[in-house]
Order: C-alpha cells, then sequence, then structure tokens
C-alpha cells in the first residue's frame, strides 16, 4: 500500500495561489504580449523568402489575442506590467488583473479571489483606476 505526505495532496487552487509545480518557476504573459509575439512570428514568416502556411491552432490563437488583449501598444503594456510589478502580487494575480481589467475592486475580488483580504478595496481601486487610465490613452 503506497502512502502518500501532504506535500503530494497539495490541491491546486487558483483562489489559494496553489498551483503544480510545475509552475513555480513559469512565467506569465499578458494576452496582449502573447499577441504582440505572434504578430512578431506572422511577421517575420511574410518577409522571409520561403513563406511557411500558419497552422490552425496558430491563426485561431491569433484571432484570439487579438479579440481578447485589452493594450494595443508596447508602451502601454510595459507601463501596466511595471505598474501591477509594483504590488505586492502574484504573477498570476498581475496577469489575471491585466488581462481582464476589473473596473471595481469588487470585480477584481470577485474574479480572482486571492486578492480579498490582501489588499484594501481603495487601493486596489486606485490600482485598477491607473490601469484604465493607461487603457484609454492608447487610442
Amino acid at each position: 500500500m503506497a502512502t502518500h505526505t501532504n506535500t503530494d495532496l497539495t490541491e491546486e487552487d487558483a483562489a489559494d495561489l496553489q498551483f503544480p509545480k510545475e509552475f513555480e518557476n513559469a512565467e506569465t504573459l499578458l494576452i496582449s504580449e502573447v499577441h504582440m509575439l505572434l504578430e512578431h512570428r506572422k511577421a517575420q514568416n511574410e518577409s522571409a523568402e520561403d513563406e511557411q502556411e500558419f497552422s490552425d491552432v496558430f491563426m485561431k490563437t491569433l484571432t484570439y489575442t487579438d479579440r481578447f488583449r485589452k493594450f494595443k501598444n508596447k508602451e502601454v503594456i510595459s507601463a501596466v506590467r511595471n505598474l501591477l510589478s509594483q504590488k505586492k502580487l502574484h504573477k498570476f494575480e498581475l496577469a489575471a488583473i491585466a488581462n481582464l481589467c476589473p473596473e471595481t475592486a469588487e470585480e477584481a475580488k470577485s474574479l480572482i479571489p486571492s486578492l480579498e483580504g490582501r489588499f484594501e478595496d481603495e487601493d486596489l481601486q486606485a490600482l485598477l483606476d491607473d490601469i484604465q487610465t493607461k487603457r484609454s490613452i492608447q487610442y
């Protein structure tokens, strides 16, 4: 009979920031960053002499990221990532806030339960307002 230690039975739960071991050293990307990477790859391919056909998955992912990205240029993406990096956020929370762009502290805590009890509503709201301001000046 095999015995398991408590570490083997750790539940994965994003609400408690519990992730599998393979994610411990992984970095998170914003949907906007993924879109930029895919667009760069597409542009590289189009300028190559022997242009390759992209897979359906590549094209669907490009379409998805174009539809759901919140930030349209490098400067805004960088500014938002820097703003969020200054806060005591887990990398999952950072990506979730930037990808979802909640408008209120209440909405943010509802979408990202791990924020509950870690940030005062006023501080979280100020952060979200800063992100919305950056979003609004990109057009």
